[in-house]
């Protein structure tokens, strides 16, 4: 098999059910010849699974030693915090995960210093991601968060309602933070070539309709628990596998993801954006909407930066303005 790399990929919370699809989803796309599966349960289990798939070409390693799995890691996907059960929100697992973020940038830190990237999926992503970037003292382009769920929420929806493929329903985002308070775009979508604008409020898709779509994608993850009894593990270990494809220089990632955001308007947060992801990391840019959907981004935005003074509060991370004494890239 042809590998995109042969650099260390370490896949954080390994023995657990989005940890080990990652694990099998990097294999199955031939992302690198070198993975380490960490986990402060043995993931031995998982590693022996994959070795018994007959994947060839690869050095499986498994670990419950920091050092052993972060040293010389070039990429790192983490969905090492605690899961989301029902009747929780992702704003729930806030200061445990948090903790959790803090120790993961930690260790990066101290033996991955020289890291490319890093994707963090657990929740609240937004949140952990921003603890992990400031520990980590690594660049804002080199930390990313999985938001792209809420976009593949509303793509499936719109392309169950109207019939269609979901390649035919394109444009599809949400941005903000990836919670309760997310900014759903509608207005750059099109399906099958037809403008989502022209669409909504007519008898085929009332507003009301639209209204019920929208509170669902934000809702689209206690779905899941209701249907399967368990939080979702297949869907962000896929994507979150092809958020560091792209970063290795594979194909390119198809939705925003959660970056360090710092400008006029909005400033030390970690949000979804209008991103790409190259070699280089992530790039963004302000989305630009209705009216109504800039001031649903700018609702979201504040609600981002409440969970993130919770976080001085709870002594997990400093006052804003000492955070470049931690990480000078801030």
């Amino acid at each position: 098999m042809a590998f995109l790399t042969n650099e260390k990929l370490t896949i954080v919370g390994a023995a657990g059910m989005i940890g080990s699809n990652m694990v099998e989803t990097a294999l199955t796309m031939g992302l690198t010849s070198d993975i380490c599966l960490y986990d402060v349960f043995s993931p031995e289990g998982v590693a022996e699974e994959m070795r018994q798939s007959g994947f060839g070409d690869v050095k499986i390693t498994a670990t419950t030693d920091a050092k052993e799995a972060f040293t010389n890691a070039k990429y790192i996907i983490s969905s090492g915090g605690a899961p989301r059960k029902a009747g929780m929100t992702r704003e729930d697992l806030l200061k445990g995960n948090c903790e959790i973020a803090e120790g993961l940038g930690k260790n990066i830190k101290q033996y991955c210093p020289d890291v490319k990237h890093v994707v963090i999926i657990f929740n609240p992503a937004d949140l952990t991601g921003l603890v992990t970037l400031l520990y980590s003292g690594l660049k804002p382009s080199q930390v990313t968060t999985l938001a792209a769920l809420d976009s593949t929420r509303l793509q499936s929806a719109l392309a169950k309602k109207f019939g269609v493929m979901q390649s035919e329903v394109k444009g599809c985002a949400t941005y903000g933070g990836h919670g309760e308070r997310m900014a759903v775009f509608g207005s750059h979508v099109t399906i099958d070539g037809k403008k989502l604008t022209d669409i909504i409020g007519t008898p085929e898709f009332t507003d009301a309709e639209w209204a019920q779509m929208k509170q669902d994608v934000i809702q689209g993850g206690s779905k899941i628990i209701e249907l399967r009894g368990r939080s979702s593990f297949q869907s962000p270990a896929y994507l979150s596998v092809e958020m560091i494809r792209s970063v290795m220089g594979g194909e390119t990632f198809r939705y925003p993801v959660g970056t360090y955001v710092k400008t006029d308007k909005y400033d030390h947060i970690m949000m979804a954006m209008k991103t790409t992801l190259d070699k280089n990391g992530a790039h963004y840019e302000v989305p630009q909407g209705t009216p109504a959907e800039n001031a649903s981004l700018d609702d979201s935005y504040k609600h981002l930066c409440k969970m993130r003074d919770e976080l001085v509060t709870l002594n997990i991370v400093p006052e804003i303005s000492k955070w470049s004494e931690i990480n000078p890239n801030l």
